[in-house]
């Protein structure tokens, strides 16, 4: 299994519960591609950033996910709601 550990940037004034709606939709964007497992938003319980937790079959179909149409709609639909970029780290899963 392959994972992805996704830490947001600081969300714009206002725009925590748009930011939570994008999410929500794209988790039903992003679970028609194939080797998705899961997507979960995790917030903080004092002060910081929102992070994602991705979990994908492999390295290669969370590549095909990430360059697909439905990525770079989502991309877009997001963007604006961000002050900065997202940090991506990838992992290999060695243990369950």
């Amino acid at each position: 299994m392959f994972v992805v550990i996704i830490n947001f940037p600081p969300i714009k004034e206002g725009k925590d519960a748009e930011f939570q709606e994008w999410f929500s939709w794209s988790n039903t964007e992003f679970a028609n591609q194939k080797g998705f497992i899961s997507r979960k938003l995790l917030k903080p319980l004092k002060g910081g950033t929102y992070a994602a937790v991705v979990e994908h079959e492999s390295y290669e179909t969370f590549m095909a996910m990430h360059t697909s149409p439905a990525h770079d709609e989502a991309g877009k639909k997001v963007a604006p709601l961000f002050d900065g970029n997202p940090a991506p780290r990838f992992y290999n899963v060695v243990v369950e």
